[in-house]
């Protein structure tokens, strides 16, 4: 399939792409009033410095790397979405280390982080679009290694529970660096900004329009 797209069209036109889905869909969701906003340009300023120290660091993080590798757009919420992007895969490279090393697959991943009643399960297994099938034969595998408890509800044991706290923990440490570079207060401010923003979303990824 890949082969396929890639005899259609390039590379450069598919990042265009992208971008330019992300413009009509932010400007939907949010409005062009908040898209030319001094807000959204202080966020964008924020988020690119963070991004920034985090392409100095792509050591063995390669989807980080290829991110960092794209130049950046210059709309202000554009410039947010391709720093969210990069630090999101600097994060994510680490978490990918963490996981094989705890011997989790990628949907094994989904189904702890669905066990621990952070995201719920359907919604997780329909943005990746995992059958119930391949769903229901990782819980099974999960619950025979001692991550789930059985019984049918999905919950993590106290030994899974305690596995996924440490591995979140080290995640989290690992992707620390962009922002200390910040520092607290202008994480803060990013963070203040930002959450609406994120929260006008979410009702895209539950099936019902944003409002």
């Amino acid at each position: 399939m890949c082969a396929g797209v890639l005899g259609a069209t390039s590379p450069e036109a598919l990042v265009e792409a992208r971008l330019d889905v992300v413009d009509t869909v932010w400007g939907a969701v949010l409005g062009p009033q908040v898209l030319a906003s001094p807000e959204m340009r202080r966020a964008a300023a924020l988020s690119r410095r963070a991004a920034e120290e985090a392409s100095a660091r792509t050591e063995g993080r390669p989807l980080a790397a290829a991110h960092a590798a794209l130049a950046w757009p210059d709309a202000p919420h554009l410039v947010l979405w391709h720093a969210q992007s990069v630090l999101r895969e600097f994060r994510g490279d680490g978490h990918v280390a963490l996981l094989v090393v705890h011997g989790l697959s990628g949907l094994e991943a989904l189904v702890t982080h669905a066990a621990a009643g952070e995201v719920p399960a359907p919604v997780l297994r329909r943005t990746r679009d995992w059958s119930e099938a391949a769903w229901g034969d990782a819980v099974g595998a999960l619950v025979e290694r001692g991550w789930l408890e059985s019984g049918g509800e999905l919950r993590l044991t106290e030994w899974g529970a305690a596995q996924r706290r440490a591995i979140e923990a080290r995640t989290d440490a690992l992707a620390a660096a962009p922002y200390d570079v910040l520092g607290e207060e202008d994480c803060a401010e990013l963070r203040s900004l930002a959450r609406p923003w994120s929260r006008a979303f979410v009702p895209m990824l539950r099936g019902a329009p944003a409002s």
